[in-house]
């Protein structure tokens, strides 16, 4: 029984601070400190423990010897490959959703995409751009696949989040309509080519460190 309630807690533990790490509140390379962790929880260093096991496991946190454990960091060739993931999974997912696509579903992803341009920050924008793209693949009725993107759009959603905690600038999302226009017109094929150049397109921008310095951050804008 106690080691059931362990698990418990270590998995809102991890779960909690799986959110902190994604929406950006953890910055990459901070020292995960099991005192202070299991002081806010009020849980012994047991499922503290586990909890990093299961940070590691997401690819979000890394344990270094003499470091400790610390929020993963990511370059660009790791956002890449999660740009060519997504571009080869979701342009799948399209293919097998489009014959299924009604009018409805395609009128709410058009309001999803009117939503995120209007979005006046990042977090509201990467909602309604990951609610746009869930409304067009959920279709395809493949649930390993769909839960495959779900947890790529997780790892987009890091990236994003490490790079635009200030300074989010409203933008238009062409790409977007191009693909609600194909599919309208029943060229599915065409909608998953755009679908995926449009994951595939990365950012760059400057950002400071917790130390002061300043560096490059990658993202998947789309």
């Amino acid at each position: 029984m106690a080691r059931e309630k362990d698990d418990t807690i270590a998995s809102r533990i991890s779960r909690v601070l799986a959110e902190r790490i994604i929406r950006g509140e953890i910055a990459p390379d901070t020292r995960l400190r099991q005192d202070h962790i299991a002081e806010e929880f009020g849980a012994s260093h047991v499922p503290v423990r586990e909890a990093f096991r299961l940070l590691e496991a997401q690819g979000l946190a890394m344990s270094q010897p003499r470091r400790g454990v610390r929020v993963a960091s990511f370059d660009l060739a790791q956002v890449r490959e999660v740009a060519e993931m997504r571009a080869a999974l979701e342009g799948l997912a399209l293919k097998h959703a489009a014959q299924h696509l009604t009018p409805a579903i395609l009128a709410d992803a058009e309001e999803a995409t009117r939503q995120g341009d209007a979005a006046a920050d990042v977090h509201a924008w990467e909602e309604a751009n990951r609610r746009f793209h869930r409304l067009i693949l959920a279709p395809c009725r493949m649930t390993r696949l769909l839960a495959a993107i779900d947890d790529l759009h997780a790892v987009s959603a890091r990236f994003l989040f490490s790079a635009w905690q200030s300074g989010w600038e409203r933008r238009t999302d062409h790409d977007h309509r191009a693909i609600l226009a194909a599919l309208r017109h029943g060229r599915a094929e065409e909608a998953a080519s755009i679908l995926q150049k449009h994951v595939q397109w990365i950012g760059k921008t400057p950002v400071r460190t917790p130390a002061g310095a300043t560096r490059d951050v990658f993202v998947i804008v789309g």
